[in-house]
């Protein structure tokens, strides 16, 4: 059974930092990109940072220099440090797995971040 369940989401204030962990299992974790999406009220659902199995990361525009991805193939775990939030970073954010050749995809069921003074 697949499962990829995030922790570490909640309320932060702007300049703060929180810390998102996604643990997967039931599948290859190693040989699967890794990603993290996040979806505000409203708005659709965007992808903020991607590691491939060979730690190649992408991040969107908005928060490159603030968000670092990372994986820990060893503990089926993927990272996404958040740093200097800001109150447009809230948004439901969700741990995402897919294997390129594939397409083989799935999803968690998301945390929410909120960030406000």
């Amino acid at each position: 059974q697949v499962q990829l369940v995030e922790s570490g989401g909640g309320l932060v204030q702007p300049g703060g930092s929180l810390r998102l962990s996604c643990a997967a299992s039931g599948f290859r974790f190693s040989i699967h990109t890794m990603a993290w999406y996040r979806q505000a009220p409203g708005k659709q659902r965007e992808l903020v940072a991607s590691i491939t199995e060979i730690q190649r990361t992408n991040y969107a525009d908005s928060v490159n220099g603030r968000f670092t991805i990372s994986r820990d193939n060893a503990k089926h775990t993927v990272y996404l440090q958040m740093n200097n939030l800001k109150p447009e970073d809230t948004a439901v954010y969700y741990c995402n797995a897919k294997r390129p050749l594939t397409g083989e995809e799935y999803w968690g069921q998301g945390t929410q971040v909120t960030v406000s003074s």
